[in-house]
């Protein structure tokens, strides 16, 4: 394997962040590949592929290194089990000089029979997706450490998906049909620079997540909240589907994924958008009553996009599930009353644990708050099953 000694330097700084430093994976590579414009291609890919490879595999490789990595010469140690195990030659660097290709393969050949160290992820995550997953948590676990495809959303404001997909063939990028307005790239590819982004005729946006909207059914000219809108995928795809007709509220905690919102929204050429942030208790009050339709995408631990985001295995701990399942709970019982009577209330989560999910609108149902409100759907969609990131949908009805 032939590779510039700067590249693989960069690689092991970009580790560093994100596991002596705490950092955000994505946010650590997009930072790193923008502060070195010249680099091509090729070395782009080496980059992003190497770092998020050992980002997803960090046990399986720490545990045959022996340890986890400290030093800068731990990580050298570290690519270089990863590129053993990838069947690649070493590039020749000082620092590889001593690696012991055949102890590196037959320690591989003991840890694999450890599901825990096979998949990559720790002890404690391992033990409630098998309690809380059964005969399920094992093929699920395996399919989200599984690479996945890029996948847009036709946005129906500007344009249809035929169009779309013979501006996007002009441009270079090829694609395949999915669900009903939705696409994968055949290939992943930069696409803020094409003409048809910049024009808003598309949102990056994942399958599962285009599932929703459609079940909350809205229509042109009713009132819609989305109360937890962060930077508003699900709330352009609610835009489109109400053809800009009526009022669709985007509210969220965070002021600044608002701002994003309102600058993708102008892209989008959704009008009917407004943004509110919540700043206290009586910011939702004030809504009560008032929607034909609510969506409720809470905040959760995010176990089923961990095929895209695999960093979050390492940040997330058994406290925070506790922390954000009583968020969860506390959303549903201080928002649900946004949804008007006869309305329909959509709560969704892009976690896999029923404890996020099943459990979560169990407890609501039999709760006070929850009494006038009847379970119409729900869905819980797992990796190996549908092909999609896991996620989970609930659609209730306010009597």
């Amino acid at each position: 394997m032939k590779v510039h000694r700067n590249l693989v330097l960069a690689a092991i700084q970009a580790l560093q962040h994100i596991f002596q430093e705490n950092k955000q994976a994505d946010r650590v590579v997009e930072s790193l590949l923008k502060s070195n414009s010249k680099w091509g291609s090729r070395d782009r890919r080496f980059i992003a592929d190497n770092v998020y490879s050992v980002v997803r595999w960090y046990r399986l490789l720490y545990e045959n290194l022996g340890h986890e990595p400290k030093t800068e010469l731990d990580w050298w140690h570290i690519l270089a089990i990863h590129w053993t195990l990838q069947n690649e030659e070493l590039p020749l660097f000082p620092e590889l000089e001593n690696t012991d290709k055949a102890t590196i393969l037959s320690k591989n050949e003991e840890l694999q029979k450890i599901r825990k160290i096979r998949e990559s992820i720790p002890d404690w995550l391992d033990e409630i997706g098998e309690e809380e997953l059964k005969e399920q948590w094992a093929p699920t676990l395996h399919a989200l450490n599984e690479s996945t495809g890029v996948s847009l959303r036709t946005n129906t404001l500007k344009t249809n998906r035929d169009q779309l997909i013979q501006s996007l063939y002009k441009e270079g990028i090829l694609v395949k049909k999915e669900l009903k307005d939705g696409l994968t790239l055949e290939k992943r590819a930069k696409l803020t620079h094409l003409k048809s982004y910049e024009d808003g005729w598309f949102e990056v946006q994942d399958l599962s997540s285009q599932l929703v909207a459609p079940l909350l059914d809205v229509q042109p000219g009713m009132t819609v909240v989305d109360a937890c809108a962060g930077a508003g995928g699900k709330t352009l795809h609610l835009a489109a589907l109400m053809q800009n007709k009526g009022k669709l509220t985007a509210m969220d905690v965070s002021e600044n994924k608002l701002r994003e919102l309102q600058k993708r929204s102008k892209r989008a050429g959704a009008s009917n958008i407004v943004v509110e942030v919540i700043e206290s208790t009586q910011s939702i009050k004030k809504h009560y009553n008032s929607a034909d339709r609510l969506l409720l995408d809470a905040p959760c631990t995010g176990l089923g996009v961990l095929r895209r985001t695999p960093d979050s295995k390492w940040k997330i701990t058994p406290d925070f599930l506790k922390e954000i399942t009583n968020t969860q709970q506390q959303i549903l019982q201080n928002y649900s009353a946004i949804c008007k009577p006869g309305g329909q209330m959509i709560y969704a989560t892009c976690s896999i644990l029923p404890s996020e999910n099943e459990k979560q609108i169990a407890l609501f149902l039999t709760s006070e708050a929850g009494q006038h409100f009847s379970l119409l759907e729900q869905k819980s969609i797992l990796p190996q099953t549908d092909g999609y990131d896991g996620f989970f949908m609930a659609l209730l009805k306010r009597q």
